[in-house]
């Protein structure tokens, strides 16, 4: 896995093979085959050591009675903290993970269940809490929240949002209206 990060980082995906994948990780390139079928099956390897750190950073950090802002903001933020520790790694990551092979399509798929799954599980407690309307579609209201990261990743891959402390300031004032809502607060009440 350091292999790939290092190499799909510096070369890019597309020019890294699995041969150069095996020198680097100093094994045979038959090893690799025998746990990942292949270089995109790496990258979901990777996601899913994403989840991982994301759920133990949310343990650890999560304070039971914060606002969905706040656990939201927690969440997001974990995950930039971890997709962005490779720069370049992570700038191959969301493209993969936003345009996945055909041929790894499903465990794409899977992987990006979870991450909405994390989304869900906040959104549910909110409900309860009386945060939420119960009215909710909450997978697509995951989604809505998951396209905040996303654009916001964005906006700091092409340096718009220059430092991480930008970055969470763009999640706090995105998250913020996405709760409040655009509309005008009196055209709200009728």
């Amino acid at each position: 896995m350091k292999a790939a990060i290092n190499l799909f980082g510096e070369r890019g995906y597309e020019n890294t093979s699995v041969s150069a994948l095996a020198k680097a990780a100093g094994i045979g390139k038959g090893t690799i085959y025998s746990y990942f079928s292949s270089k995109n099956e790496i990258l979901l390897a990777f996601c899913e050591e994403e989840l991982a750190f994301v759920y133990k950073e949310i343990q650890s950090r999560l304070d039971p009675n914060a606002s969905l802002a706040d656990k939201m903001l927690l969440l997001l933020m974990s995950q930039f903290r971890f997709i962005t520790r490779n720069k370049a790694f992570g700038r191959t990551l969301l493209r993969e993970m936003t345009f996945p092979k055909e041929m790894t399509i499903d465990k794409s798929r899977k992987v990006e269940e979870k991450f909405l799954e994390l989304f869900v599980t906040l959104l549910q407690e909110a409900q309860q809490n009386g945060e939420l309307s119960q009215h909710l579609e909450l997978t697509i209201t995951g989604g809505h929240f998951y396209s905040l990261y996303l654009m916001a990743l964005s906006a700091w891959y092409s340096g718009r949002l220059l430092t991480k402390e930008d970055v969470q300031e763009t999640l706090e004032l995105m998250i913020e209206q996405t709760l409040t809502g655009l509309i005008p607060r009196e055209k709200n009440a009728s």
